[in-house]
This record gives structure tokens, sequence and C-alpha cells, in this order.
């Protein structure tokens, strides 16, 4: 990667995403992109293709998921798994388009 790459981190503002955007910068990376929840649904593949089209990044990182505590994990599994692949689903099909 170039330091002027731009480069997309999904999840920027979570516990990993924050981290690799952290790392990125202390390394010298300053073309990051982040988009939070309200800005870009990332379980809305028309609005994830309109980005990637908009934004064109060089590089992604998918650092984004639906989290919960204990029991909200455990209580709505089935959800949190099926928005969870379709996070994924959406930003690496978007991302090889």
């Amino acid at each position: 990667m170039n330091y002027s790459s731009k480069i997309y981190i999904a999840g920027h503002n979570g516990l990993v995403g924050s981290a690799i955007k952290r790392k990125l910068q202390e390394k010298g990376y300053n073309n990051i992109i982040g988009k939070t929840h309200s800005e870009l649904n990332l379980l809305n593949f028309s609005s994830v293709l309109e980005f990637f089209n908009d934004e064109k990044p060089e590089y992604v990182f998918l650092a984004a998921a639906k989290v919960g505590g204990i029991v909200a994990n455990n209580t709505y599994r089935a959800q949190f798994i099926f928005e969870n692949l379709q996070i994924q689903n959406n930003v690496v099909h978007a991302a090889y388009m």
C-alpha cells in the first residue's frame, strides 16, 4: 500500500476497526475513509455499491459487525449471524465489483 492509497475501514468506530485505523495512522497512512452506520447502512447492498462506486477505495478492511452483550447474542443468535453475513457479503461483493 502507498501512504496515499484510499483505504476504507468498515466499522472504523468499533473495537477492532478503531485499532486498525489507529495503527494505519501511526504508520503514516492518511487517506482513510470511515462511514458511521447512520451515514452508510452496510445491510443495504444498493447503498454499499453506491458508496464503493463513488469513493473507489483501493483497500478495504472489514471490521463491521452487529454486536451485543451476552444476553443479546444468546437471544438473537440467528438475527446476528444473518445480519453479519449480509454485511460481509455486501462489502465483499461491492469491493469485487
